[in-house]
């Protein structure tokens, strides 16, 4: 792959393993779920505490909202980090925000325990190499017309600074298909564990933008072998300011849940058998 010195995987094949909280990143499946954006105090705590109980790990929330018209809801900004802030007490979850403008970057790490990076942003090099110096956990979006080698150059950019905790997600990609919202590319978590050490996850949610989608593509990332699953949950998905059509109710989280933590140690228990079979090394 070029030039790429840092993400690329060693020859003894040891893999990036973050922790964040009580969360492992690397070691099992980590379902991460929560609303597209941060709209009010009642709607982010209420949302968070069915992420909770329904089976999350983490909880994502947008404070900060690029979005393709000026018009459209910006998000909360700092009230929004406060209300993350709060459910992160509330819940005990580890928080995943996005954050979009070099110069935020030093107050929004005193709110989130991962900084998300967006497909939009992916190559904004200021952006990666602020991040980079943080040394806090970054969730790298693909961009949406970026190929494997591009996606990868922007991860060297943040370890280069100094940070090795680099979390990929693949979250689709555009096409000529008009069907769904992306095309999402699951080949790129073979793609990824086969070229670098970083995790990688997968969002089924903007990756297909059809609620009737999300729970088959989030079955077929674990059955490829995702680190970890991106979900849009809303309280009240009708209600939303963004991204209404692909968010799932607490109810539907909590039973998509369910059946991927299923297939998750049927996958890790059949690895397992097959390993001892073959003479292997135990997973």
């Amino acid at each position: 792959m070029g030039n790429l010195k840092l993400v690329q995987l060693a020859e003894n094949g040891k893999r990036t393993k973050i922790k964040v909280g009580s969360v492992m990143i690397g070691e099992g499946l980590v379902i991460v779920g929560g609303p597209c954006g941060v709209e009010s105090e009642k709607q982010t705590l209420k949302t968070a505490e069915a992420v909770k109980t329904g089976g999350g790990m983490m909880f994502r929330g947008g404070a900060f909202k690029p979005r393709t018209s000026p018009y459209d809801f910006q998000g909360l900004g700092l009230e929004g980090l406060k209300l993350l802030a709060r459910a992160r007490e509330n819940t005990g979850l580890p928080i995943v925000t996005e954050v979009i403008d070099p110069r935020d970057v030093s107050w929004v790490c005193e709110f989130a325990d991962i900084l998300q990076i967006g497909a939009r942003n992916m190559q904004n090099f200021s952006l990666l190499r602020e991040v980079g110096k943080t040394g806090k956990p970054v969730l790298l979006k693909r961009g949406m017309y970026s190929t494997l080698k591009e996606w990868l150059n922007c991860a060297e950019y943040i370890l280069a600074e100094g940070n090795p905790n680099v979390i990929l997600c693949e979250r689709g990609i555009r096409t000529f298909e008009t069907y769904t919202r992306n095309t999402l590319d699951l080949s790129m978590v073979p793609a990824v564990k086969e070229l670098t050490h970083l995790p990688i996850f997968i969002d089924p949610s903007h990756g297909t933008g059809k609620l009737s989608l999300i729970e088959k593509m989030s079955l077929a990332a674990v059955a490829a072998g995702a680190d970890g699953l991106l979900l849009e949950v809303h309280c009240n998905p009708s209600e939303a300011k963004s991204d209404a059509d692909q968010q799932l109710t607490p109810d539907q989280f909590a039973a998509l849940v369910k059946k991927i933590t299923k297939l998750s140690r049927f996958m890790d228990e059949k690895l397992f058998k097959t390993s001892i079979i073959t003479g292997g090394d135990q997973i």
